[in-house]
């Protein structure tokens, strides 16, 4: 349903190799309320950018999903923010 999974979480690590475990970690702790996850970044044969973007569909309450955005944002060189879908 829309309304128990109608928020989407973006996260922008400046510094994938410094923040990727504890990220990494916050999500894993946080599973049972992640729908969907994307994650991008450049990758090529010559070049890999140390910056990347998680896109989350964050399940649960405004509360749970306050919870995790709190969560990420204390992590140094993460930025993140929350949206709601409310069609």
């Amino acid at each position: 349903m829309m309304e128990q999974c109608g928020y989407i979480l973006a996260i922008l690590q400046e510094n994938r190799v410094e923040t990727a475990t504890k990220v990494q970690e916050i999500l894993t702790t946080n599973g049972c309320n992640i729908r969907f996850r994307l994650g991008l970044h450049d990758a090529g044969l010559e070049t890999c950018s140390n910056s990347g973007m998680i896109l989350l569909q964050i399940c649960g309450s405004q509360a749970d999903a306050d919870k995790l955005l709190a969560e990420v944002k204390a992590v140094p060189h993460v930025k993140a923010k929350l949206m709601s879908l409310d069609f």
